[in-house]
């Protein structure tokens, strides 16, 4: 039988674990209980809190959380745009096909025969030698089967 996972382990695969939760030194964080400083959420959270609730300054909050000035500006804007989950983290990279421009899609329909079999890697060599950039076969391909659904 499987032991069950710790809150350590679901926070880290949350992507919310603190990589440093010894740099929190909030006495509220180090009696343990409610507060915990493995939770990143929860001391960003605090971090704000104390900040705009208990009068001190940006970077004595920041200081006190083991976190950085830089770090507590993104979870300010991140909370005031979307509340505590703003505070959650966020998938990283690339959101679409940025590569894909219109020029280099351009570049792909002028060099695929209507009707013939999609050649994605001949198609990628044409546009870095055409316009300078890599683009991955795989992402010609999906780039086509989704214009072709249209």
């Amino acid at each position: 039988m499987a032991k069950p996972a710790t809150k350590i382990d679901r926070l880290r695969q949350a992507g919310t674990l603190n990589p440093q939760p010894q740099g929190v030194r909030a006495a509220w964080f180090q009696t343990g209980g409610f507060f915990d400083a493995n939770d990143l959420v929860q001391v960003k959270y605090e971090m704000l809190r104390h900040a705009q609730q208990d009068g001190v300054t940006k970077a004595e909050a920041a200081n006190l959380f083991g976190l950085s000035r830089p770090t507590y500006y993104q979870a300010e804007a991140a909370f005031e745009r979307d509340g505590v989950a703003g505070l959650l983290p966020r998938p990283r990279g690339p959101k679409s096909a940025h590569k894909l421009t219109p020029e280099v899609m351009g570049v792909i329909e002028a060099h695929h025969r209507s009707g013939g079999p999609l050649q994605a890697r001949e198609m990628a060599r044409v546009v870095h030698a055409q316009l300078g950039l890599t683009v991955h076969p795989r992402s010609i391909e999906r780039a086509m089967a989704r214009k072709k659904k249209r």
